[in-house]
């Protein structure tokens, strides 16, 4: 399989797009709320999708409960935001209802715990979506969130590694640079979890440890921190790579990614253009 998760444009799989999963045969597709109406629509769209796609690929989908949430009422139940949750077992209860959620709409991995810190002073793109600004909390109630979605047969993605707490901007549209010297805290939870089997990086600049390439787009960084420090060795997923943060075109962002030691580019944006430009430069590379 091609080493991409992708996304597509609309609630059916348009025909060039069917075409293009059967020619590339990428490890997956992911959803967003444009692709999602209801559970009719959906479960009609993830057929054609598991027609289409190879044996083993993934369908994910970016859901966490609160304001990131791709399945929402009044079809599907809402969940709060993971700064709500107060202990181990809310946590775990909230991971098997997200969990169950996910898996009966028919997808294979959800795109959460967030295990970053909650800090003052940062961007509110992470805000209630992390659990503390205590990293042993995060790291507490982030492995009951996973655990609980992994009892329900779905597999998360803890991100985003190595950490996004102390960027001041938000990475959907300019590159967050953290210039702080001592980082150990926010590497707490991701190495107190290094045994999940999904990861996902962040795209920030870290003066500590790669001043000049974001986490996403660094050999050191992936190699020496997240690989070296964190000591993960599952799946390691960019983050979307259609995001502001990085420049350059789709495909030599994915071939970027994949060289640096990503195992998976994921590229969210769902353009023709954009997912056959990322698919040709990595099966080329491949």
């Amino acid at each position: 399989m091609t080493p991409v998760i992708l996304g597509i444009a609309g609630t059916r799989l348009a025909a060039d797009e069917r075409a293009m999963l059967r020619a590339h045969a990428p490890r997956g597709v992911i959803l967003f709320g444009r692709n999602i109406v209801d559970p009719g629509q959906l479960a009609a769209l993830t057929a054609e999708l598991r027609a289409a796609l190879p044996a083993g690929a993934v369908l994910m989908v970016d859901q966490e409960g609160g304001r990131v949430a791709r399945l929402r009422p009044p079809h599907w139940p809402a969940l709060p935001a993971a700064g709500t949750l107060r202990d181990a077992d809310s946590a775990l209860a909230h991971g098997r209802a997200l969990g169950a959620m996910v898996k009966a709409a028919g997808f294979d991995v959800a795109a959460a715990p967030v295990l970053d810190l909650r800090l003052p002073g940062t961007t509110e793109a992470i805000g209630d979506r992390a659990l503390s600004d205590d990293p042993l909390v995060v790291a507490r109630l982030g492995a009951r969130i996973a655990s609980g979605i992994m009892a329900e047969g779905v597999t998360p993605v803890m991100k985003h590694l190595p950490g996004h707490g102390r960027a001041r901007v938000d990475s959907h549209y300019s590159l967050p640079r953290v210039s702080e010297a001592d980082l150990r805290a926010d590497l707490i939870p991701f190495v107190a979890n290094f045994a999940l089997p999904w990861a996902m990086t962040a795209h920030i600049v870290y003066d500590a440890f790669d001043p000049d390439l974001p986490a996403t787009l660094s050999k050191t960084v992936i190699g020496r921190v997240i690989r070296g420090m964190i000591g993960f060795h599952g799946t390691l997923l960019s983050d979307d790579l259609a995001m502001a943060a990085l420049t350059g075109t789709p495909a030599a962002r994915a071939v970027a990614a994949l060289a640096a030691g990503c195992d998976i580019a994921l590229y969210c944006a769902g353009d023709m253009a954009g997912n056959l430009a990322v698919l040709d430069a990595v099966g080329a590379g491949a």
